[in-house]
């Protein structure tokens, strides 16, 4: 029955003593699952104790009223009283925090649109030959796309463009292209991905394609030593560093660009709303590239709408194999073995799983 599989669903995500939200009563812990009996009929129930051990118990069939408790910090969380004022006062701070936060992102938004920023030049020193020397064919999305940002890089109007496509479809190629068109004028770039490993990635693929050319780049992440992150930090203050990867760490107000032109984000919805944000309303007049196979919905809508331009990689590249999906009942020896598989034919295997203990 529908009741049942999403009482699986939510079970499959919590745990006895973990702390769970329910919308009309706030943070509880819940605690397990017990029978009650319930006009006439034994009805499985799903127990939550909130504060002064209040019990509430939650038919199945409300399930969706629930959801597992996501904290921001690791501070200890108060349970929530049943008949008490305070979620009901922190439901609507929050939501009068997320009109304010559209507002200002409406607001942002809006005057980029009417600044009067810089303008690159559409003939850059050694484009054509940076263009020829991509080691592949350029779909035709990507030619599209690239030709999309091109057109807002040229444009006297601060770009702000979402590049969606499915791995492997030519996303890091659209981001070099536009650091190279920055970079080679003058203007700095700094390129803000997730990951430590994704960071040294695009490190390795920028330094490889744009080797042959006067441009000094830099990283900024937990595999750099302190004395390297510093240089990193002084080379983008004073201007000796052109193009700089990084983590969460290059978004500290105190860093200084000696000239921001570019920022491109990778895989955005990795990163809290007010870090982006504070990219955009800190420097306006910056032009912004933004890389994702998987857009959060809010930005899909931003794209959509068209308060955010958006460009869609669409097209597989050659002999490209079309990713297989299996819904299958967890089995342990099923992933020995897809995992053997892999490691058999010399690829790589990467598990992603809801919560590692």
């Amino acid at each position: 029955s529908d009741s049942a599989d999403l009482a699986s669903q939510i079970l499959d995500n919590i745990t006895p003593g973990d702390l769970v939200v329910h919308i009309e009563y706030g943070i509880g812990r819940y605690t397990g699952t017990r029978e009650m009996p319930m006009n006439g009929h034994l009805c499985e129930v799903l127990c939550i104790e909130y504060a002064n051990r209040t019990k509430l118990f939650v038919p199945v069939s409300h399930a969706n009223l629930i959801s597992r408790y996501k904290g921001t910090e690791d501070t200890p969380v108060k349970l929530h009283a049943i008949g008490g004022k305070r979620w009901s006062a922190e439901k609507a701070s929050a939501q009068a925090s997320i009109q304010t936060l559209a507002m200002r992102m409406l607001e942002t938004q809006a005057r980029r649109k009417q600044l009067v920023g810089f303008a690159f030049s559409p003939d850059t020193p050694y484009l054509q030959e940076f263009e020829a020397s991509f080691p592949y064919t350029e779909t035709p999305g990507q030619a599209a796309c690239i030709k999309q940002v091109k057109q807002d890089l040229v444009s006297p109007h601060p770009m702000d463009r979402l590049v969606c496509g499915d791995a492997g479809y030519g996303k890091t190629e659209v981001a070099i292209r536009a650091a190279f068109i920055c970079a080679m004028q003058g203007r700095q770039v700094a390129v803000l991905v997730p990951t430590t490993v994704l960071a040294q990635q695009h490190y390795d693929t920028f330094r490889d394609r744009l080797a042959a050319y006067p441009l000094n780049l830099a990283m900024h992440s937990r595999f750099c030593s302190k004395g390297q992150r510093d240089a990193a930090l002084e080379g983008v203050a004073n201007g000796t560093v052109d193009i700089l990867i990084g983590t969460h760490g290059i978004l500290q107000p105190d860093i200084r660009f000696k000239d921001l032109g570019l920022v491109i984000i990778d895989e955005e919805q990795r990163f809290g709303v007010r870090h982006k944000e504070f990219l955009k309303t800190v420097r306006l007049m910056v032009d912004v590239l933004t890389l994702s196979a998987t857009p959060i919905p809010r930005t899909l809508y931003l794209g959509l709408t068209g308060a955010r331009d958006l460009s869609l990689l669409q097209t597989p590249p050659r002999e490209r194999v079309a990713t297989e999906t299996k819904v299958v009942r967890q089995s342990d020896e099923m992933i020995v073995n897809a995992i053997l598989a892999e490691i058999n034919r010399g690829g790589q295997v990467f598990y992603l799983h809801n919560r590692v203990l």
